[in-house]
């Protein structure tokens, strides 16, 4: 029985979200049911470095699976995306250790998140269509949130969090014509964390929030607070860097 490591590229906008649910199509729940081919009828379960929302997307998503097979990297992961739907994409396939772990040995994962300052119905399915915005003032919101801080206000709580401190080590906003992205690194992500952050963030360019409430937020962490979410569709797991 060999463990796989897997990097995987996929278009969110039909998909539940990336793990499993009944009756529902999620990015796991297909990667599972193609590799099982493989398995002679046994069912693997996939391990996936981050849980994406309903929406989102990745560039570079890893993860891992066990599977005994005579096939090669090179033929697996041919078969792997013969059989995959046009919205996923295997990039890579390599064996690796016992004990290495998609989500539990990840380092640091980087997202972006996009939102697009024009009108174009080509960008309505991977950016959030947001009008104008300062960039100004999104990077000085921005700023604040490198380092090492409780991200309680900025995520969907639930009771079963151990805790919600992560660290943050980029959290820019560059612009690429039309195009605002926010490029944010970190150790980990809470729920829904990034587009609370960016909602909030373009909610202070807009002017309907101030900067010092979200350093309040920031600074004086408390559960359940009404804020700003982005939309999925803006939000891009860029890739998962591992030790």
């Amino acid at each position: 029985m060999a463990r796989f490591k897997i990097t995987i590229q996929y278009d969110g906008t039909k998909f539940f979200g990336w793990q499993f649910q009944p009756a529902k199509r999620t990015i796991q729940d297909e990667l599972e049911k193609v590799i099982s081919m493989f398995s002679d009828g046994e069912k693997i379960k996939v391990f996936g470095a981050g849980r994406t929302d309903t929406g989102v997307h990745a560039l570079s998503q890893v993860a891992h699976f066990d599977l005994n097979t005579d096939l090669d990297t090179c033929n697996l992961i041919k078969a792997l995306n013969a059989h995959l739907s046009e919205d996923i994409f295997v990039e890579s396939l390599d064996v690796v250790p016992a004990d290495f772990h998609a989500r539990y040995s990840a380092q640091i994962r980087y997202y972006r998140y996009q939102c697009y300052t024009g009108n174009n119905v080509l960008f309505r399915n991977q950016s959030w269509i947001t009008g104008q915005l300062d960039q100004s003032i999104l990077q000085s919101a921005a700023e604040t949130v490198v380092g090492e801080h409780d991200f309680l206000s900025f995520c969907k709580f639930r009771i079963d969090m151990k805790s919600t401190v992560c660290k943050i080590y980029e959290s820019v906003w560059k612009k690429q014509d039309k195009m605002l992205i926010y490029y944010v690194s970190g150790n980990r992500f809470l729920h829904h964390m990034v587009r609370y952050l960016t909602g909030t963030m373009v909610e202070i360019s807009r002017g309907k929030f101030t900067i010092e409430s979200f350093l309040n937020l920031l600074n004086n962490p408390e559960k359940n607070v009404q804020i700003f979410k982005a939309p999925p569709q803006g939000l891009i797991l860029e890739k998962v860097d591992y030790a």
